[in-house]
């Protein structure tokens, strides 16, 4: 049985290695990108209703990218707030050019 992960420091790059896949990443990129557009679209417009898409939309995308490409179980089912932060910590990274889409580059 594994050890419990302790903290966000330890959990980062096992996040990381569960997102190798350049497609999984992609699509996290698209979904938290769509994610982040519809937050600022619901509050700057009033539109509570679009809440309903954000996490339609995140995990929507995310897990096609585990299922489909990753094969694999999404981190978020068993360290949930630690995957959110994960998701939009490597959003930025690549983004910011700290990361690649494809991890065979790191």
């Amino acid at each position: 049985m594994e050890e419990p992960i302790k903290s966000f420091e330890e959990f980062y790059p096992f996040y990381l290695k569960q997102h190798s896949n350049k497609i999984c990443r992609l699509l996290h990129v698209i979904g938290t990108t769509i994610v982040l557009s519809l937050a600022f679209t619901a509050l700057y417009h009033n539109m509570p209703k679009l809440w309903i898409m954000v996490p339609i939309a995140g995990y929507g995308f995310a897990w096609v990218g585990h299922f489909f490409f990753e094969k694999n179980k999404p981190a978020t089912f068993k360290y949930p707030l630690w995957s959110l932060k994960s998701d939009f910590k490597m959003y930025f990274d690549i983004l910011s050019g700290k990361l690649s889409l494809d991890s065979s580059k790191e």
